[in-house]
């Protein structure tokens, strides 16, 4: 399309509902597709708006009850633009309100300007002649309606080479080759979500993110990878197949990669991953809560489990597995706990033999050494291997989130007191997958993760949740939710966990059911000022060559084995 030609007058609408809009004769209706962003030039303002639904109009009621004949074309475009139109709804973001240096400027204007501006510094100066604010006013009758111009995208969203932000592009606008900018710094000041149904590219999409992060040191990562899918490798989805780069080969220098199955690990072509452990020492009950119905834990297990960790201390489950009945007999008659309830979780705990990084005692502690890479500045990716399941995988990520949220909390506070900068921790974002079944509403309580969205970064600890289902999340929990990413979702009581806590949201449901199922994603929150349909970023060979660090293949061998000697020295190994 022309930016210099408009394609619509306003002819009605509110604050509250949005504005309707009468496309003129020579615009296809076909052109106007659900999320594509319009500008509407007031005479004092600008106003930044995001198309929601499209419509078919007539001016009578004898068209509709007498159409014309398919093969009257004559008849067909006498009537259109006058007896037959097209209509669309706009759903206003933000106003751009030139300042007094700057001069109003129509999006033509704004065209012809752009021929003769380029770079980075005509963009500063764009940005700088607007002022951004709040919708609270609409643009009067018959005000003409405008595709939005690359320098709109620019003033809005800014670009990755600002100077003053850490920027980072997600994709682009549905129809327009231009970025689409995440603030990163207030992105970290809060817990965010990606959601989307299975298939989607959830974790393609989180992969992204976590690269930006990475690639502007925003905040160091912990990444709980359920199906080994960010550390090493990954497959991409197609008929043909085919791998993409994870994090350690993208950034060899930033990101260590830890492993609670190294057999897996190995037979993966992993370089250089260290094993972690966790000793039953290690395991509270509030843990076994969390998983009481993966080890179908009765409410009396569970109090007496309180009972044997009030009497020995961590070393609790040991010690149960270890007593014989008459051991348990004997206990219960001088603690008064229950026998069959005790001799029954003796039984169900057993399980924890089945999963492999468990051990009675370890000659370390393997989760202080996770610790010591964070603080380093290390990016952590956990992978899991073949210990995926859900009673393994929600044991080690509570085990594991709880002692480091801890460490946090004592460093925040210890820079409240002395309020010294050195002291002040590097923001941390914790990446969960299957986040419903930490943060549902009969477990969260019981879970370090529901403490840690609650807590809006108090302690420089967020979360990065990653599920298909955010019906499942606890609505307390995602009204926290800061940034949200989301693909395709075809649940209605998804779409509407989406909006929880979103003003406007319901202009968007339809945006969000409209989707592709494939790179598309809608973007709404804390780290973009307005809500934005994105085509998302290729994760391909050009954004490795754009963000990623030295290759792997380019480290000679010498200096891997030396990095890798330097890192376990590090870590006192």
């Amino acid at each position: 399309m022309n930016l210099e030609k408009p394609l619509g007058s306003v002819i009605q609408g509110s604050l509250s509902q949005g504005l309707e809009v009468r496309l003129h004769a020579n615009v296809l209706v076909e052109d106007m597709r659900v999320g594509k962003f319009l500008v509407v030039q007031g005479v004092r303002s600008r106003f930044f708006c995001m198309l929601t639904d499209v419509a078919l109009g007539t001016s009578s009621q004898r068209i509709l009850a007498n159409p014309p004949e398919p093969s009257n074309s004559f008849l067909q475009d006498v009537l259109a633009g006058t007896g037959t139109f097209g209509t669309v709804n706009l759903s206003p973001m933000l106003m751009f309100t030139p300042t007094e240096q700057s001069e109003p400027a129509s999006p033509a204007k704004s065209g012809k300007r752009k021929k003769s501006d380029s770079g980075l510094a005509s963009y500063e100066a764009n940005t700088n002649a607007v002022e951004l604010s709040p919708v609270k006013t609409i643009p009067s009758h018959f005000s003409q309606v405008y595709d939005a111009a690359e320098r709109d995208f620019r003033a809005v969203f800014g670009w990755e080479d600002d100077p003053h932000r850490r920027n980072f592009a997600i994709g682009q606008p549905i129809d327009m080759d231009v970025p689409i900018c995440l603030d990163l710094d207030r992105f970290v000041e809060r817990s965010n979500g990606v959601f989307g149904k299975s298939g989607t590219g959830k974790s393609f999409l989180t992969r992204l993110l976590l690269s930006g992060i990475i690639r502007r040191r925003a905040a160091v990562n912990l990444i709980f990878d359920m199906h080994s899918e960010y550390g090493w490798e990954a497959t991409r989805e197609g008929k043909q197949f085919s791998t993409v780069k994870g994090l350690r080969q993208l950034f060899p220098n930033q990101v260590q990669i830890y492993t609670l199955d190294p057999a897996s690990t190995q037979r993966r072509g992993v370089r250089d991953a260290q094993e972690l452990y966790i000793s039953y020492d290690q395991i509270e009950v509030e843990d076994l809560m969390l998983v009481r119905g993966e080890l179908n834990l009765s409410e009396a297990s569970l109090e007496n489990a309180i009972i044997l960790r009030n009497e020995f201390g961590k070393a609790w489950i040991s010690r149960l597995l270890s007593m014989s009945n008459e051991e348990i007999q004997e206990f219960c008659e001088v603690k008064m706990g229950s026998k069959s309830s005790i001799m029954a979780l003796q039984r169900k705990l057993t399980r924890l033999d089945d999963l492999k990084y468990l051990r009675p005692t370890c000659p370390k502690n393997y989760v202080a050494q996770v610790l010591e890479s964070l603080e380093a500045g290390k990016h952590v990716v956990v992978e899991f291997g073949s210990q995926s399941n859900m009673l393994s995988y929600m044991l080690a990520t509570n085990i594991i989130a709880r002692r480091i949220h801890a460490s946090y909390v004592h460093k925040a506070e210890r820079f409240l007191q002395t309020k010294n900068p050195s002291d002040r921790p590097q923001p941390l974002v914790i990446t969960i997958e299957e986040a419903h079944r930490f943060l549902d509403a009969a477990t969260v309580r019981q879970t370090i993760f529901g403490t840690i969205a609650r807590e809006m970064r108090k302690y420089f600890v967020t979360l990065l949740v990653v599920d298909q289902r955010p019906s499942g999340i606890d609505n307390e929990v995602m009204s926290q939710v800061g940034t949200r990413i989301t693909a395709l979702l075809n649940d209605e009581k998804d779409i509407e966990a989406i909006f929880t806590g979103v003003s406007g949201g319901q202009a968007l449901r339809s945006v969000l059911a409209k989707l592709d199922s494939k790179q598309q994603a809608l973007i709404l929150g804390h780290a973009v000022p307005m809500p934005v349909v994105i085509r998302t970023r290729a994760y391909d060979e050009s954004f490795y060559a754009e963000v990623g660090d030295t290759p792997w293949e380019e480290l000679s061998t010498e200096t891997v084995l030396l990095a890798a000697e330097a890192a376990r020295a590090d870590l006192g190994l």
